[in-house]
């Protein structure tokens, strides 16, 4: 039975590689997961019962082993949940710097792990959208500027608020996406089938 060993990967990254398992694997019957945080844990163990696996967990020391049993009627499933998303158009709207509120510390690194795993929607995710202190996010020097180029690189658009860059003097630190106006912004609201605010 195949390890995957997630041990010392911050949040969201054992779900990450779990995920690309079972799609590069799909007919891997059995396999296991070990963490070493509860949080990461339990998201493992969701995923996995949400992706039609039981799945055990087994606390040793500070390590959790999860071990996943697929079920053979639910093979196949996920695919097709796919691709009756595939031709909705999200947008996602950034209007600040950080996620959340109440520590700001926090919230960074949430953001940063949000804009990580937004590659996960797949196509339907259409456009990014960034607002106030959210064109922090999208300069030089940022820790977040890698993500967003890899989703531009990946066909997502970029728009960035260009009065909101003039305002925090950024402007020519600017180094991903299209710098746009209000209409523009309005008009994607529009176009978009959901949109995602935060």
């Amino acid at each position: 039975m195949e390890t995957l060993n997630c041990r010392g990967l911050a949040c969201p990254q054992p779900v990450l590689r779990t995920k690309h398992f079972v799609e590069s694997n799909p007919q891997a019957p059995k396999f296991t997961v070990v963490v070493d945080n509860a949080a990461s844990a339990q998201n493992v163990v969701r995923f996995l019962e949400s992706r039609g696996f039981s799945a055990s967990l087994h606390q040793e020391g500070t390590d959790f082993e999860i071990k996943a049993v697929k079920s053979d009627e639910s093979r196949g499933e996920a695919p097709g949940k796919e691709e009756a998303k595939s031709s909705e158009k999200m947008l996602v709207l950034v209007t600040k710097s950080t996620m959340g509120s109440g520590d700001d510390v926090l919230g960074e690194g949430l953001m940063f792990n949000f804009l990580n795993t937004l590659d996960e929607m797949g196509e339907v995710l259409w456009r990014l959208v960034f607002l106030n202190s959210g064109v922090k996010l999208t300069i030089e020097g940022a820790r977040t500027l890698p993500a967003i180029q890899q989703l531009e690189a990946q066909g997502v658009s970029v728009l960035v608020c260009g009065t909101c860059l003039t305002h925090f003097n950024l402007l020519e630190q600017k180094r991903v996406g299209e710098t746009t106006n209000m209409l523009d912004i309005v008009t994607s609201l529009q176009l978009a089938d959901k949109v995602i605010s935060v």
